[in-house]
């Protein structure tokens, strides 16, 4: 599987969400393209199945975490959507992951991937420990939520950028680990604490980069996602 890189559509209608990918037609590649809860709740399953008709690969980030029983019925509903991949908070549970895997694949086997969120990128070692009474080492917690991730059979995980090569040498380089926090070396880090830049990512193994206002607030995003393939894929 190659590297990619899924631009995350993080806007509040489907208006200004087709109007940001009509200025990627004419490129040889459609953008892969993250669905997040902002743009889900506004709009719902319908900026699927419309982003979905014009060809572009979908991740549906809505990161569900409830009873093991919700969350089955849950990814039961939204395997019928044909996104490519559905994520979930680790935090929920081997259960809960085990049922969401169960509920998530069709009758004739298929499925979307599915990958567990680890901690957020927002999230640092101070609020870890502060906030959320978690006092193990930010490393130690990540790759305790990739082996239960991968324990359960997901396919891998949403992590920083800095734990990708951690996570593949504990869970094995075919476990997926799709990487946010990533901007340029020459931009603004924004509320993120724990970043990389596309090149740094491809270097220490990020099997996919999720990349949101260094190409949607970019002057020209489409030479910012160019650039981001380059950097990443290239």
């Amino acid at each position: 599987m190659g590297k990619d890189v899924i631009v995350a559509c993080d806007f509040d209608s489907m208006e200004k969400t087709l109007a940001f990918l009509d200025r990627f037609q004419g490129l040889g590649r459609k953008p892969f393209v993250k669905i997040g809860m902002e743009l889900y709740y506004a709009e719902g399953p319908q900026i699927v199945r419309e982003i979905k008709k014009r060809g572009h690969k979908i991740f549906l980030d809505l990161k569900l975490h409830d009873i093991p029983n919700t969350v089955k019925k849950a990814m039961a509903v939204l395997s019928r959507l044909d996104v490519d991949i559905c994520n979930l908070h680790a935090a929920g549970t081997v259960r809960m992951m085990e049922a969401a895997l169960e509920g998530l694949t069709r009758p004739d086997g298929t499925r979307p991937l599915l990958i567990a969120v680890t901690q957020l990128t927002s999230t640092d070692q101070a609020a870890l420990e502060q906030d959320l009474w978690i006092e193990r080492p930010m490393d130690e917690v990540v790759m305790h939520y990739a082996k239960n991730a991968k324990a359960a059979g997901l396919d891998g995980v949403v992590c920083s950028p800095l734990e990708a090569e951690k996570v593949h040498a504990s869970c094995g380089a075919a476990f997926l680990t799709v990487t946010p926090g990533v901007r340029f070396a020459d931009g603004d880090v924004g509320d993120q604490k724990r970043v990389m830049t596309p090149a740094e990512a491809k270097k220490i193994g990020s099997d996919y980069i999720v990349v949101g206002r260094p190409i949607t607030a970019a002057e020209d995003p489409v030479a910012a996602y160019e650039r981001c393939v380059r950097e990443f894929c290239d």
